[in-house]
């Protein structure tokens, strides 16, 4: 008798256990289905990011010309100045008109450099090209890479990205196209696997109205990718 009770017991908590699942997962799906889970209004965007005094990002303005203050001022080691602007990727929710932000990271937005100014030389180790495109406001030229990476020997070794100044190509109509040059430095560090990083090139450093950039990769060896940014 004894054993009987024992697993009629069991088996009344196991069906309450079980009904508690069911209301938990149907509370959940609803959720999801009406648009009020966690992450049913999550966007994804390329953005400006505005640092206050305090080094907290307060608001952003996103690559569709969205300007949209934060619901939680942003804190992170990579905002590292106060006052300033960040380029940055976050992936948010949009409430009441303003940006839950659910994660964010820097974008580096790096300046054309001149040749003169490379310390180690011109360096072009490759990298995997995925795309190139104009940002709707204009003011970005950005650039989807894949680096292999991997952990170095040397912990403070870093690879580094930067775009550097070549020649400006003036055609019959006065329409000018600037050639630039991917600097990549793979610093000794592993190949192991590929992580993806992004590169914004603010437009109104580019002296020209169309560019072509000329990419060092895994698959094709030297490509040189073209857009217009005026």
């Amino acid at each position: 008798m004894r054993k009987q009770d024992a697993y009629k017991k069991r088996c009344w908590w196991q069906m309450i256990l079980l009904a508690l699942s069911l209301l938990l997962y149907s509370c959940t799906r609803d959720a999801y289905e009406k648009g009020e889970g966690k992450y049913s209004l999550m966007r994804a965007d390329f953005a400006e990011a505005f640092v206050n005094s305090n080094k907290q990002v307060t608001s952003i303005v996103t690559d569709d010309g969205d300007e949209l203050a934060l619901t939680t001022p942003y804190k992170a080691k990579w905002v590292s100045k106060a006052d300033t602007t960040y380029r940055c990727y976050l992936y948010y929710n949009k409430v009441e008109g303003k940006a839950e932000v659910l994660s964010m990271a820097k974008v580096t937005c790096p300046t054309i450099l001149l040749p003169a100014g490379l310390s180690k030389g011109l360096i072009t180790d490759p990298v995997k090209f995925e795309s190139m495109w104009l940002s709707k406001t204009g003011k970005y030229l950005n650039l989807s890479l894949y680096v292999k990476t991997g952990e170095a020997d040397d912990s403070s070794a870093t690879q580094k990205l930067d775009i550097i100044q070549d020649k400006l190509i003036v055609h019959p109509d006065n329409k000018c196209i600037r050639h630039l040059i991917l600097f990549h430095d793979q610093s000794n560090i592993p190949e192991y696997y590929s992580r993806q990083v992004y590169i914004s090139v603010p437009t109104n450093k580019i002296d020209a109205d169309s560019v072509g950039i000329s990419i060092n990769t895994y698959d094709n060896g030297e490509i040189i990718v073209k857009r217009r940014c005026r």
